[in-house]
């Protein structure tokens, strides 16, 4: 018997290569997880489309973006915090996981990785326009 395999629709937009642009995203989830050396700890945040935040448009709406903080360059996160309403101040602490169901806007570049064309946040943020 052959292996048989469905695709959700989550599957299919996985991979879907966007138009850079500022992106209205839902955060879905954030994980920790030790580095591929073990020497820092990786902080993987997985957020969907909802619409581009300057148009409205929901061309790519459903399409899952994924990028990365780290704890040896954790100052990556405070451009997305501050877009939170987070008021980070050296010395204060803040669970990443309370921003899971919460709305930001991120741009979303594409780059090369690998010989194909991905989506790319470059750690640029900004807080929800009404």
């Amino acid at each position: 018997m052959s292996p048989m395999i469905e695709f959700s629709e989550r599957d299919m937009n996985r991979g879907k290569v966007i138009d850079p642009a500022w992106y209205l995203v839902k955060i879905e989830n954030i994980g920790e997880a030790p580095s591929k050396d073990g020497g820092s700890t990786n902080y993987p945040v997985e957020g969907v489309i909802i619409k581009n935040a300057d148009n409205g448009d929901e061309k790519f709406a459903g399409t899952i973006i994924e990028w990365n903080f780290n704890s040896k360059a954790i100052g990556f996160a405070v451009g997305f915090l501050n877009a939170l309403g987070v008021d980070v101040k050296a010395g204060a602490r803040f669970d990443l996981a309370n921003a899971i169901g919460h709305n930001v806007e991120v741009f979303i570049e594409n780059g090369e990785w690998q010989g194909r064309i991905v989506n790319r946040v470059n750690h640029k943020y900004r807080t929800v326009r009404s």
